[in-house]
């Protein structure tokens, strides 16, 4: 199993080494974490059956479905995943206050396969008659959440762009001192992160694993560590048609490759 690297590769065993455990006991086969260095190739194990289950963003999921025919298989996300939101940021000086007025600024989104960081805020962007690459003084990529909330802080950027849930936890952990930055735009709801396997993967062993996610329960002293690390109330099932909205939204943006 593992995950798109949202942190640090020691913050991220340490996220996951309890439900890996707990996996293994509610399966009874071994459970074997492997960290990764990009989003790419954690699409790249899924598809080519180098892992078995992986925790995706929703274009991760889409582009692992497109280069599969169709054959990964989506089967449970958190709760709060079913409606992510991104906030596009900015110094409260910055005199912007509108999408519109990031025209000629230099922008910051997150990696360029995050959901989050970056397909669904340029689908917002072209929306809005925005095209980044055109009407933007500079348009980068950051390597992750945090390091885009820094880079717009210290004033590297202008604005930038991130996902709601890892504004909150920096501001939560006093990483970021929310006088310092301003939220100037939200976007509407989308389904993001869901834990997926290659249909391959034997029915049996998809369905013990979708309801191992499922019996997790905050009321349970046990469950409620290893939700709390994965910042989940509980999981839900969900499903391929969830996405189609991230799926129209790559290929518009031409990133469906």
């Amino acid at each position: 199993m593992t995950t798109i690297p949202a942190g640090s590769p020691a913050e991220l065993a340490r996220r996951f080494a309890p439900l890996g455990k707990y996996l293994e006991r509610e399966l009874d086969m071994k459970v074997e974490w492997v960290p990764t260095v990009d989003y790419e190739a954690v699409v790249d194990g899924l598809v080519h059956r180098k892992i078995d289950l992986a925790l995706l963003g929703g274009f991760t999921f889409v582009l692992a479905n497109a280069r599969t025919g169709g054959k990964i298989v989506p089967l449970v996300q958190r709760e709060g995943d079913a409606s992510y939101r991104s906030i596009f940021i900015t110094q409260p000086n910055s005199g912007i206050r509108r999408l519109e007025q990031l025209r000629g600024r230099s922008f910051l989104f997150g990696p360029v396969s995050s959901t989050s960081g970056h397909l669904m805020p340029r689908a917002t962007l072209l929306a809005a008659k925005i095209d980044p690459e055109r009407d933007m003084r500079q348009v980068n990529y950051s390597g992750g959440h945090d390091a885009t909330a820094a880079a717009v802080v210290s004033g590297k950027v202008d604005a930038g762009v991130l996902h709601l849930y890892a504004w909150e936890k920096l501001v939560e952990e006093k990483k970021i001192d929310a006088a310092t930055v301003r939220v100037f735009f939200t976007t509407q709801p989308f389904y993001d992160t869901n834990w997926s396997v290659h249909a391959a993967l034997p029915a049996e062993t998809r369905d013990a694993i979708r309801v191992a996610f499922l019996k997790l329960d905050a009321a349970r002293p046990e469950d409620r560590q290893i939700l709390d690390l994965q910042r989940a109330t509980k999981f839900i099932p969900t499903r391929v048609e969830n996405y189609q909205r991230i799926k129209a939204a790559a290929e518009n943006a031409d990133l469906l490759k």
